[in-house]
């Protein structure tokens, strides 16, 4: 913007005080380079807004079947108190191991798309031995997975856990295996270089040429006196094309930390406030928006 405001008063000035007058082009090409640049913007624009709202949709099915599967270790657990080999204080911890596991889950895949490095946030859910495990990890969300399978079979085996109880906690353990790899598709596919790059050369094209287009509309005698006009309308018309593309860019990337991205911390806060009441526990304070974005 203000590369336009500089331009726009160089170009108004050279040809109001020195009359320079062939710098008034046609502004029928020019228009139809907005044309043009206006369905290159929006077809951008639209593959941004995509990727975002995949994200977006990817991170509710995180919520739903990360409920999903601490109600199936809750209700299953609990359903096994008639059996001879049933042992409260067992099957208590189990639950609140387990439940704690998935509320790291999505702790943990937030770190991952993140990029960022504060696991020491996950030693509230895990045992030290488990914790210093998950450190040696490359995928640490798909290491939590691996701990929570074993957990259901070792369940299984000492009688926790028994019948078919463990088909069904696989399935909400193979929608999150297929949630993550959503997520890690997306940020690990970004839209292809060409689009951002020919969609800023084309817009500062355009914002270049814009005040040769408008002076061509002041040429007439009773029009004469107002050429200054071109300074606002290029400053307003180049407004919307880079806001525009601007727009665009701020969407691409869904999982970068950004005021735009998909608001996972705000995510794995409702999962943990969820699961910690199924458990009966006091729940952690709901996070608000700061400064109007949700992070």
């Amino acid at each position: 913007m203000l590369f336009v405001i500089g331009w726009s008063v160089i170009v108004w000035f050279i040809h109001d005080f020195f009359q320079f007058k062939e710098l008034r082009v046609n502004f029928t090409p020019i228009g139809v380079l907005g044309s043009a640049l206006a369905i290159f913007i929006a077809f951008r624009n639209n593959s941004a807004y995509g990727r975002w709202w995949e994200a977006r949709k990817l991170w509710g099915g995180v919520v739903n079947s990360s409920r999903v599967l601490a109600r199936l270790i809750i209700t299953f657990t609990d359903s096994h108190k008639h059996q001879e080999n049933y042992q409260s204080d067992r099957s208590e911890a189990f639950k609140k191991r387990m439940v704690y596991k998935c509320i790291a889950w999505p702790h943990a895949l937030r770190l991952h798309l993140r990029n960022q490095n504060d696991w020491t946030f996950l030693t509230q859910y895990l045992d030290e031995a488990e914790y210093y495990d998950l450190l040696k990890s490359q995928n640490k969300p798909m290491y939590l997975q691996l701990l929570l399978g074993k957990d259901i079979y070792d369940a299984m085996g000492n009688g926790t856990l028994g019948g078919f109880d463990s088909f069904q906690m696989e399935g909400q353990l193979l929608a999150l295996a297929n949630y993550q790899g959503g997520a890690e598709r997306i940020k690990n596919t970004p839209l292809p270089r060409q689009y951002d790059f020919f969609t800023r050369l084309f817009v500062i094209l355009f914002t270049t040429l814009l005040p040769f287009g408008l002076l061509s509309l002041f040429q007439t005698e009773s029009l004469d006196g107002l050429s200054w006009l071109i300074i606002p309308f290029s400053i307003i018309i180049s407004c919307v094309f880079i806001i525009m593309e601007r727009t665009g860019a701020a969407n691409e990337d869904p999982f970068e930390n950004k005021v735009t991205d998909t608001p996972m911390t705000a995510i794995c806060n409702t999962i943990e406030r969820d699961l910690k009441e199924m458990l009966g526990e006091e729940i952690p304070e709901k996070l608000i928006p700061y400064e109007g974005y949700l992070y």
